[in-house]
């Protein structure tokens, strides 16, 4: 049997978050012994589209057996994807179930599926931490992803699911960034209402925006106030291996979610599929965890 042969498009390599995923698809097509090639789109969705149509649209033989793709646009490159699917080459989203899925299933033989975290159960895991810190409950700042973007909505929303009701959010709204939290704070401690000293716990969507939040409370205040808000617990979300995940033991976070990369379970997918002939589902998700392991908080919560 020939070696498989897969692409990876990514939408650029100028985050952590896409270096990791590029770096665990490499080890996993080692693994697994597959051709593997990356190309970047550099956040743009254009270049994206004209990347997979010169590889989908080539006349050389040497096509790859599937496309595993993680779109810069919400829209999935529809188009590009029947494109794909049309000359019998497999196709996978990362972190995004298009409505066309469905459709290209039901079209000829070539395998289509997607792979994302479950942003509900992230935030179902942020609302366990949180129980754990505030075992008496109180009241937590939730810094939150923007309000137009799915896993966003999804996270706030698990987070509501597990919480104890004794537990107040406060939101502000960030953009993912470092900077964007370091503003949301600054604007926040502009009220009058922030220093009531009624908030226990600073929680964030992913972890910049958490170390974001910590920067601003402590260039933003000064004395017994800036002891106080950096005594508090601040719970981040990713747990990239050179972000959160380190940052837990060097205690610039208190805590963070591990939302393993999704690139190595399409590779394994379409292994699988290529050579037993069996259809992966139309969309799987990958299983995150809490660090450190909720136990473990409880301590934390206590000390």
């Amino acid at each position: 049997m020939k070696q498989l042969t897969f692409l990876l498009s990514l939408v650029g390599s100028d985050s952590e978050y896409q270096r990791d995923q590029a770096l665990q698809a490499e080890k996993a097509a080692k693994r697994f012994g597959v051709a593997l090639q990356i190309v970047y789109a550099q956040r743009d969705a254009i270049t994206q589209s004209q990347q997979l149509l010169n590889v989908i649209q080539s006349k050389s033989a040497d096509k790859p057996d599937a496309i595993i793709f993680e779109p810069v646009s919400e829209t999935g490159l529809p188009q590009v994807a029947r494109a794909a699917v049309e000359a019998g080459i497999g196709w996978c989203t990362l972190n995004l179930r298009p409505a066309y899925l469905a459709e290209l299933r039901t079209s000829g033989a070539s395998i289509a599926f997607g792979i994302g975290a479950d942003h509900l159960e992230i935030g179902r895991i942020q609302g366990r931490q949180l129980a754990q810190m505030l075992p008496r409950g109180g009241e937590a700042l939730l810094i939150q992803g923007p309000s137009d973007n799915t896993a966003a909505r999804q996270r706030t929303q698990g987070m509501q699911e597990t919480k104890p009701h004794n537990i107040n959010l406060r939101q502000l709204k960030g953009k993912w960034t470092e900077e964007s939290a370091y503003q949301c704070v600054a604007s926040f401690l502009a009220l009058s209402t922030s220093h009531d000293g009624n908030i226990q716990c600073i929680v964030a969507h992913n972890d910049p925006m958490a170390v974001g939040a910590k920067r601003g409370f402590a260039e933003r205040t000064a004395g017994q106030e800036q002891a106080r808000w950096l005594s508090l617990p601040f719970l981040g979300c990713d747990g990239l291996p050179e972000s959160g995940k380190a940052w837990v033991p060097a205690r610039k976070l208190t805590a963070t979610v591990i939302v393993p990369a999704n690139a190595p379970l399409a590779i394994e997918t379409f292994v699988n599929a290529l050579t037993t002939g069996k259809r992966p589902q139309e969309y799987s998700l990958t299983v995150s965890k809490s660090f450190p392991d909720i136990p473990l908080l409880k301590e934390v919560g206590r000390s």
